[in-house]
C-alpha cells in the first residue's frame, strides 16, 4: 500500500452545494486527494453517478447486481479502477467499446481486489455485472429466528470504512462523491429502504422498487436493508422503520426527533437531506448507528422506554451535517466527523434537555477518553493523535474513542477559548461554505487558524499539540456534571460502609447517573454485588447501557448470578461497543475459557465487523 500524501491544499471537493435535495452536483476542477485505502485512481478517471439494479435472493444469500456507472476522465486516461472484494465480476461493458476485457489485480488482505477497466476520451458509462458473496463482509443475513419477531429473514448492510467494495464494484474513498439512482427486487413479503429518497411505507405488489439519491454521497454511505418492516410517521418529514412488534415503541422513542432537528437547524444551518428516518434493525447490528443519508441505522439496544438513550440519535443526526455534509477526505481524518459530530450532538442534546443534562453526557465522554488515551500511551501512543496514521491498518483500527471524543474536548476547548457566538459563526460558515464537499486535517488547521483563532488564541489552544501530538493535553476541558455529585456521593457512602440510602432521589435517577454509580463503585466483591442486586435489580435491567455497564464490575467480582445474563446479552446482541468491554472483562478476570465458549455461541449472530473485533480479541495470539 502507498504512503499517503494529502496536500494541504486539496480541500478534495466532489461536488458545490445544490440549492436543494433535487439539484444535482456541479464539476469543479479541484483535486482529490491520495486515498491510501482505495486502489482508485480519481484524478485519471472518477466515478460521478450510478444506476444500479440489484435482485436480492435470500435462499442463496446472493445479490446479483448490474452497476452502470456515469464516469469522467482526464485527458489521456486509458483505465479507470474501482474497489472490489468478495465479488464475482461476470462482465464489463463501456458506452463506446461494447464488452471491454477487464482485468482484476492482485488480492489485498485489507484492501480487496482492483478492478481495471480499459476507458478512452470517448467513454462515459461502464456497466458492470456481478454477484455478490455469501460471505460478503457488508452483508448480514439473519434468518428468522436472528430477528425480533421471528417470522421473516432480514438483510442489513454496513459499508463504513471499505466494505461497500464487497456489495457493489466502487470506488470506494470517502473523498469520492456520487448520485445514484437504484431498483431492486426482492421477496414479495418483504420491504426495502436505502439510503436515499424514495424509500416505501407498504409493500409493493411483485417486490419490486425503485430509490433516487440526488445528493452526492461517498460509498460508505451506501445502505440496503430488507425485511418484514413497518413504517410509522413521526412528523412530516420524519419517521420510523421497524420490525411490526417494535415499531410503535420506536416511533414514541424517537418522538423528540423534530425538536433535535430544529435545535440542530437553529445552530448550523438547514438540514440538506429532504427526509430524516430510522430504521431500527435487529440486534446484530454492530454499531449504535449508522447515518446513512435520509435513513440512521440504529440498533434496538437504544430502545430504553424512557428516551434516555436518544443521545444516539442525535450523533447521528448530526452527521447529516459533520460526516454526510463535510465528509473527511481519507479515513486519516476521521476524527473531522467524529469529533465534531460529538460537539454537535452534545449542542442538541443541550439545547432540548437542557445544559444539567448535556453535561451528564459530556463527563461520560470524558471518562472514557481518559481510559483510552491511558491504555493507548502503554500500547500504541501514536494511536492517540487526532491525526492518525492508518498506513498498512484497516481503517477500522481508527474507529476508537480518540477520533469521537478527542476530537470534541479539542473543538469544546476552541469554543470555550473564543466563546460561543463566534465558534458559532465560524462552524455555520464551515458547514454552508464547505457543503457536499470533503475536508482534510490539514485543511481544516489552516480554516481554524486563518478564520477563527488569532496568533495568540491558537497558541493558547496548543493546536498542534492537539492534532498532531500523542496523549491528552493538560488544557484538556472538564465537564461539570452537576447531577453527578449526589450519584458521587452516594457511591462513595456505599464503598465506605456499605450503605446505600437513596431516598426519593434514585426515583429520578437517568440512566446516565445509574452508569455513574456503577462506574465509581468500580472494584466491588460479590457480597457487595449482590446486596446492589438484590435493592436494584441491575441483572434485570432492560436498559442494555445500564446492564452492559453492570457487567463489568460483577464478571470481575465473581459474582456468578450475572453469568446466564452475561451470555444471553452476548449472544443476542451484536453491538460492538458492549461486546468489547464485556469480553474483556471476561479475559482479564481469568474467565477466557468461558469468554471462548460463549464467543463459540453468539459470534454467528454477529456482523464482520464484530467478528473481525472479537476473533481478535479472543484468538489474536493464536491467528
Amino acid at each position: 500500500m502507498k504512503k499517503i500524501a494529502i496536500l494541504a491544499a486539496t480541500a478534495l471537493v466532489a461536488c458545490q452545494s445544490p440549492s436543494d435535495e433535487n439539484t444535482s452536483n456541479e464539476e469543479t476542477t479541484m483535486k482529490y486527494a491520495e486515498d491510501i485505502h482505495s486502489f482508485s485512481r480519481p484524478n485519471e478517471a472518477v466515478v460521478k453517478h450510478l444506476d444500479i439494479a440489484l435482485d436480492v435472493d435470500f435462499d442463496t444469500e446472493i445479490i446479483t447486481g448490474v452497476a452502470n456507472w456515469t464516469i469522467e476522465s482526464a485527458e489521456g486516461a486509458t483505465e479507470i479502477v474501482f474497489d472490489t472484494d468478495q465479488l464475482n465480476i461476470e462482465e464489463v461493458s463501456t458506452n463506446d467499446g461494447g464488452v471491454v476485457e477487464f482485468t482484476l489485480g492482485e488480492e489485498d488482505e485489507v484492501l480487496g481486489i482492483p478492478l481495471q477497466v480499459p476507458i478512452t476520451s470517448e467513454t462515459k458509462n461502464v456497466t458492470i455485472k456481478y454477484s455478490t458473496d455469501p460471505g460478503a463482509k457488508a452483508l448480514q443475513w439473519l434468518e428468522p429466528s436472528q430477528t425480533s419477531a421471528k417470522t421473516h429473514p432480514f438483510l442489513l448492510t454496513q459499508s463504513q470504512a471499505i466494505l461497500a467494495r464487497t456489495w457493489i464494484p466502487c470506488q470506494d474513498g470517502p473523498g469520492i462523491r456520487f448520485t445514484y439512482n437504484a431498483d431492486v427486487k426482492t421477496r414479495a413479503d418483504l420491504m426495502p429502504v436505502m439510503s436515499a429518497g424514495g424509500n416505501p411505507t407498504e409493500l409493493s405488489a411483485d417486490g419490486s422498487y425503485s430509490f433516487e439519491m440526488p445528493q452526492a454521497i461517498p460509498s460508505y454511505l451506501m445502505a440496503l436493508a430488507i425485511g418484514n418492516i413497518e413504517f410509522r410517521a413521526i412528523g412530516e418529514n420524519t419517521g420510523v422503520y421497524a420490525e411490526p412488534n417494535v415499531v410503535d415503541t420506536a416511533a414514541w422513542e424517537f418522538g423528540d426527533i423534530d425538536a433535535m432537528i430544529t435545535a440542530a437547524e437553529e445552530l448550523y444551518g438547514p438540514y440538506r437531506w429532504g427526509r430524516y428516518d430510522i430504521i431500527v434493525l435487529p440486534a446484530s447490528f454492530p454499531f449504535g448507528g449508522m447515518e446513512n443519508p435520509r435513513i440512521t441505522f440504529a440498533t434496538p439496544t437504544i430502545l430504553a422506554g424512557d428516551r434516555s438513550l436518544v443521545s444516539l440519535v442525535a450523533h447521528e443526526l448530526a452527521h447529516s451535517w459533520s460526516g454526510n455534509l463535510v465528509t473527511n477526505a481519507t479515513w486519516n481524518d476521521f476524527w473531522l466527523n467524529e469529533g465534531f459530530t460529538v460537539y454537535f450532538e452534545q449542542r442538541i442534546m443541550e439545547a432540548v434537555y437542557g445544559r444539567e443534562y448535556s453535561e451528564m453526557l459530556a463527563s461520560h465522554s470524558h471518562e472514557g477518553l481518559i481510559d483510552q488515551v491511558n491504555e493507548f500511551m502503554e500500547e500504541a501512543p501514536n494511536d492517540t493523535k487526532l491525526a492518525i496514521d492508518l498506513t498498512d491498518r484497516n481503517p477500522d483500527d481508527g474507529v476508537t474513542t480518540i477520533a469521537y471524543d478527542k476530537g470534541y474536548h479539542f473543538l469544546r476547548l476552541v469554543e470555550e477559548t473564543v466563546g460561543r457566538e463566534r465558534f458559532d459563526a465560524f462552524l455555520k460558515n464551515y458547514f454552508e461554505t464547505h457543503a457536499f464537499q470533503v475536508m482534510t486535517t490539514e485543511r481544516f488547521v489552516d480554516l481554524l487558524t486563518t478564520d477563527l483563532l488569532t496568533e495568540e488564541e491558537a497558541g493558547q489552544i496548543n493546536v498542534q499539540d492537539w492534532i498532531y501530538g500523542t496523549g491528552l493535553p493538560e488544557n484538556a476541558p472538564e465537564p461539570n456534571p452537576a447531577r453527578f455529585v449526589a450519584v458521587d456521593q452516594a457511591a462513595e457512602a456505599f464503598l465506605a460502609d456499605g450503605s446505600f440510602e437513596p431516598r426519593d432521589v434514585t426515583n429520578e435517577w437517568s440512566s446516565h447517573e445509574w452508569m455513574r454509580f456503577i462506574g465509581k463503585v468500580g472494584n466491588i466483591t460479590s457480597e457487595q454485588a449482590a446486596q446492589l442486586d438484590a435493592q436494584y435489580h441491575f441483572s434485570q435491567s432492560t436498559n442494555s447501557e445500564v446492564l452492559a455497564a453492570w457487567f463489568q464490575p460483577t464478571i470481575r467480582s465473581g459474582y456468578e448470578p450475572v453469568n446466564p445474563v452475561v451470555e444471553d446479552f452476548l449472544i443476542n446482541v451484536g453491538r460492538r461497543k458492549f461486546l468489547t468491554p464485556t469480553y474483556k472483562a471476561m479475559i482479564e478476570s481469568g474467565k477466557k475459557e468461558w469468554a471462548v465458549e460463549v464467543y463459540e455461541k453468539a459470534r454467528p449472530n454477529y456482523h464482520a465487523v464484530a467478528r473481525e473485533t472479537m476473533d481478535d480479541l479472543l484468538h489474536g495470539e493464536e491467528q
